[in-house]
């Protein structure tokens, strides 16, 4: 686990290494923000905030890149399609 800190808020930042890739995931109080291996779909079903950020190599890159999709229960808090990681994650903190 690393963590990462944007202003004055802590976040738990998540690697884990596939045979080809490594899936990312950053948690926050409320939700998570995480790459394009982890299912928006799975998220509705158990009723979790997600943002999904695609393309992303490193948390700097999830936090720089703009949010692709994101869970119902996200976009009830107010996450958007299109705005930055990073701006998803602080709504969910």
């Amino acid at each position: 686990m690393d963590t990462i800190k944007i202003g004055e808020k802590i976040f738990n930042a998540y690697t884990i290494p596939t045979a080809n890739v490594s899936m990312l995931m950053i948690g926050s109080k409320k939700g998570m923000l995480g790459c394009g291996y982890i299912s928006v779909e799975a998220a509705d079903k158990f009723g979790d905030p997600l943002a999904i950020v695609r393309g992303v190599g490193c948390y700097d890159d999830m936090l720089k890149a703009k949010v692709a999709a994101v869970s119902k229960p996200a976009a009830q808090l107010g996450v958007k399609v299109g705005m930055s990681g990073q701006d998803a994650l602080l709504i969910m903190s």
